[in-house]
C-alpha cells in the first residue's frame, strides 16, 4: 500500500492518468547553435493500483538512465486492476503490470495478461518469494495484511485490543471491525485467505457466520476502510467511527511517518499479530505491449537498488531484494510477523473463486 495518504478511492472503476517523471524531454541537439529539439524520450506505461508510488527522484534516474519517461495509470484496487487486465488481455492499456499479489496471480495468469521476461536482479530475490514454475512474473514487495486496531480507542474504553481471529468474533468486539471485500480487495482476498487457512474447510465459513452476526462492516476496497471507517487513520482524524480495520502490519509505522507532532513512544495504532495473511506483490511484461524494451527496463529498474530502497516509505511494504535495509521508522514502530497464514499458490488458484462466492452468499445476501 501507500498504506498511507494514497493506497485513494475505494475499487475505482475508471483509470487516472498521471505522468510522474520524465528528463530530457526539451532541448536542443546540442550543437549551441539552436538546432531543432531533440526528440523526447519514449513513454513505457505501468498499470497500477491505487496504492503505487514512487519519489519523483528515482523514477527521474530511471529516464535519465534509459530514456524512457513513466506513463501511470491507476485502477482502482488490486482486485479491480486485475480484472481489467484480464478483460484487455493482448491489448493491454500499458506495457508493465504492477501489483498482483499472490491471492490474485493465478487469475491473471489464467487470463494470458502477461508475456515471459527474467528480470534484472532476480537472483537477489529469496527463493521463497520467487513464484514457483514458469510463471511469468518477478516479485517486487511483500507485507503482511492484518487487523490493525486503534490504541487511544480500546485505551478508552478499558478493553483490550484482539489478538487473534477467534478474538474478532467475541461480543467485546461486536460492531468494531470493517473489512474490504474479497471479490473487489486484495487485502480483503487476503484475508479471507487467513481464516481458510486457519479454520480449513470445514470451518472457515461458520466463522464469517459468527463475525457476521457480530456487526462486521463491508466495504469495496482498503482506502475506504481505512480512511472512511476506521477511527485511527491518520492519528484518529479520519473520522470514522470503527476501532479495527484490515490493514496491514506496516500501517503502524506509516501512521508515525505521516503523523504531526513530535515522535511518539509507540504508533498510535497496533496490529493484531495472530490475524495476519503473507503477502507478495508482483510485475509483469503485458502481453501485447506497444514498448516491450521500455517494459522489460521498468522491471528490471523495479528490482533494483535504487526503487528497493524506496519501496518502504512510499508504500509502506517490504523490499524483495537482499541487502536492501529498512528504515528506522519500520524498526523502531513495526511489528515482524514470525507465523503469518499462507497458502499454496495452487490452493489458492483451486479455491478462490468458490471461497468468494460462498463468502457473498455468507455475509452479504
Amino acid at each position: 500500500m501507500k498504506r498511507t495518504a494514497t493506497p485513494h478511492l475505494a475499487a475505482a472503476t475508471a483509470l487516472g492518468l498521471a505522468v510522474l517523471a520524465g528528463c530530457g524531454g526539451s532541448g536542443t541537439d546540442g550543437s549551441g547553435s539552436g538546432g531543432a529539439p531533440a526528440a523526447p524520450p519514449a513513454t513505457v506505461t505501468l498499470v497500477t493500483h491505487d496504492s503505487f508510488n514512487v519519489s519523483d527522484e528515482v523514477l527521474e534516474t530511471f529516464t535519465a538512465d534509459t530514456g524512457f519517461e513513466v506513463e501511470i495509470l491507476r485502477g482502482g484496487d488490486a482486485g479491480v486492476m486485475v480484472n481489467q487486465a484480464v478483460l484487455t488481455a493482448g491489448n493491454p492499456q500499458g506495457d508493465v503490470l504492477f501489483g498482483v499479489d499472490n491471492t490474485l496471480l493465478s487469475r491473471a495468469v489464467e487470463g494470458e495478461v502477461f508475456q515471459p521476461y527474467r528480470a534484472a536482479g532476480l537472483d537477489l530475490v529469496p527463493e521463497e518469494l520467487r513464484p514457483a514454475g514458469d510463471v511469468p512474473v518477478v516479485p517486487v514487495d511483500t507485507g503482511d495484511i492484518c487487523v490493525n486496531y486503534d490504541r487511544g480507542w480500546f485505551a478508552e474504553q478499558g478493553v483490550a485490543p484482539p489478538e487473534t481471529l477467534d478474538d474478532l468474533t467475541a461480543p467485546e468486539y461486536r460492531d468494531l471491525l470493517v473489512v474490504e471485500n474479497p471479490a473487489t480487495s486484495s487485502p480483503g482476498l487476503g484475508f479471507l485467505l487467513a481464516t481458510v487457512a486457519a479454520y480449513g474447510e470445514d470451518g472457515w465459513q461458520d466463522w464469517w457466520r459468527r463475525l457476521a452476526g457480530n456487526g462486521v462492516e463491508v466495504v469495496d476496497g482498503w482506502e475506504q476502510a481505512y480512511y472512511d471507517h476506521f477511527s485511527g487513520a491518520s492519528g484518529g482524524t479520519g473520522g470514522g467511527d470503527r476501532p479495527l480495520v484490515v490493514s496491514y502490519a506496516t500501517s503502524p509505522p506509516a501512521e508515525v511517518v505521516y503523523g504531526t507532532g513530535p515522535e511518539p513512544e509507540q504508533a498510535p495504532t497496533g496490529v493484531a499479530t495472530g490475524t495476519c495473511f503473507r503477502q507478495i506483490e508482483y510485475a509483469g511484461l503485458l502481453a501485447g505491449a506497444a514498448n516491450p524494451e521500455g517494459g522489460k527496463a521498468l522491471l528490471d529498474f523495479l528490482l533494483g537498488e535504487d526503487f528497493q530502497a524506496d519501496v518502504p516509505l512510499q508504500m509502506f511494504v517490504h523490499p524483495v531484494r537482499e541487502g536492501v535495509p529498512l528504515p528506522e521508522v519500520f524498526t523502531a514502530y513495526g511489528v515482524e510477523i514470525a507465523d503469518p497464514y499462507t497458502m499454496d499458490p495452487q490452493a489458492i488458484t483451486e479455491g478462490r473463486e468458490r471461497w468468494v462466492t460462498e463468502w457473498t452468499e455468507l455475509v452479504l445476501r
